[in-house]
């Protein structure tokens, strides 16, 4: 077998960060009567031991990803306070107006642009799925159907596409080849203009095993010392970080060029010693998550065939492509876990890819009265635990899996 190389730096890919076995896409939910399976590829993490950047080492196709997707990102209403908040900051923190262009990569349903539209400021969305980008556009969000690379953006900025305020939210892990997407956020960018990018935090990745975070879309897994080193390829810098707590735990990142006037402040900093000290800097820094990867499984199954062995019943909330994860790399089925329910209409009466458990509406839970809910998105546990509180005239409870069983 050919041995992987990082996407980064082209050096070989030796280390492993933890090997999923084989999986469908996370995102490719299945027609009730499909009789044939779905196609599985490898879901192996690895780790750079050059500069660290950690990815899978298959890349499947995006087009047989993103091309007809059904995540849309207003049907989580924490997520639409996220993006409302972030707004507020952008156009107060840069100082944005109508002369102002807001460009956003991956800008799904429009959730984020709108609060830019509704302020007046001119914007313009990148979102390579068809059927998403028609749900922008008809929220008045101008909407251009396109993959982004390096070649997009030249052609935008000879439209006069250039941005003030260039945005990623959770897209930069994505894409199959993260050299020609920085180097489109070069050419995107005006002299002063800002590149912000949100990324679940690898630190937190590792520390709280958010092993289910891991699918094939998601080809890259983010520290801000190798984003850097990515970055510092094609003449920008980082000169701010944030905290942030979406998705368990993420960074939002405030790029410049490398000539910008923009003076680095302390959060960059803060960030890059709490990931040295928590070792992301040397290869040694990622060795056993993949026994406590393994744990989590152990500790899931005994959980569930505990309660099946007891007459209990067990449903899910949240088709979440980690729930996917999840539950394939558990090998959990409708046996164990009867139905799955999620807000999303695009998903209801469908089946969760591999595990084939059969996505309903949120009042299934309401008419089963499962003994336990199991949160797939556990990183919107307190937003669903508010949704979910009837569930205790029952005697229902909660239950999550990462990063150690609670049953709440």
């Amino acid at each position: 077998m050919t041995m992987p190389h990082c996407q980064g730096c082209g050096a070989p890919l030796t280390r492993t960060l933890v090997d999923l076995g084989v999986m469908p896409l996370a995102n490719s939910f299945v027609k009730p009567d499909r009789r044939n399976p779905e196609p599985v590829y490898p879901l192996h993490a690895r780790v750079c031991d050059q500069c660290l950047l950690v990815q899978v080492d298959t890349v499947v196709p995006p087009g047989e990803i993103f091309s007809d997707y059904l995540y849309f990102s207003s049907y989580s209403d924490s997520w639409l306070a996220h993006a409302r908040l972030y707004a507020a900051m952008a156009i107060e923190r840069f100082a944005l107006d109508r002369t102002s262009v807001v460009i956003e990569i991956a800008s799904n349903d429009g959730y984020l642009l709108t609060n830019f539209v509704a302020a007046g400021i001119p914007c313009l969305g990148i979102e390579p799925a068809a059927n998403v980008a028609r749900a922008a556009t008809a929220r008045g969000v101008p909407t251009e159907v396109a993959f982004f690379s390096a070649e997009t953006a030249r052609q935008l900025a000879a439209q006069g596409h250039r941005a003030d305020l260039l945005a990623a939210k959770n897209v930069l892990a994505h894409v199959p080849d993260i050299n020609d997407f920085v180097a489109g956020i070069a050419l995107l960018l005006k002299p002063e203009g800002v590149f912000t990018v949100e990324f679940p935090h690898l630190m937190n990745l590792i520390s709280q095993v958010q092993f289910d975070t891991i699918y094939h879309e998601h080809f890259t897994y983010l520290s801000l010392l190798a984003l850097e080193r990515v970055f510092a390829r094609h003449g920008l810098r980082v000169f701010d970080v944030e905290e942030i707590p979406t998705h368990g735990g993420s960074l939002r990142v405030f790029v410049c060029h490398n000539a910008s006037e923009r003076a680095e402040l302390p959060g960059a900093a803060a960030v890059r010693a709490r990931e040295m000290q928590a070792q992301l800097d040397r290869p040694e820094g990622y060795a056993g998550f993949a026994e406590r990867v393994d744990r989590v499984r152990r500790d899931l199954l005994t959980f569930l065939d505990t309660a099946r062995a007891e007459g209990r019943s067990v449903a899910a909330y949240g088709a979440a492509a980690k729930g996917n994860t999840l539950l394939n790399y558990c090998g959990i089925g409708p046996d164990r876990v009867t139905f799955v329910a999620d807000r999303s209409t695009a998903k209801q009466g469908l089946l969760l890819p591999g595990s084939r458990i059969p996505v309903r509406a949120p009042e299934a839970i309401f008419a089963a009265k499962p003994d336990y809910v199991l949160i797939l998105p556990w990183n919107l546990i307190d937003e669903l635990s508010d949704q979910l509180a009837a569930i205790s005239t029952w005697g229902g409870r909660l239950v999550t899996a990462i990063p150690r069983l609670q049953v709440r």
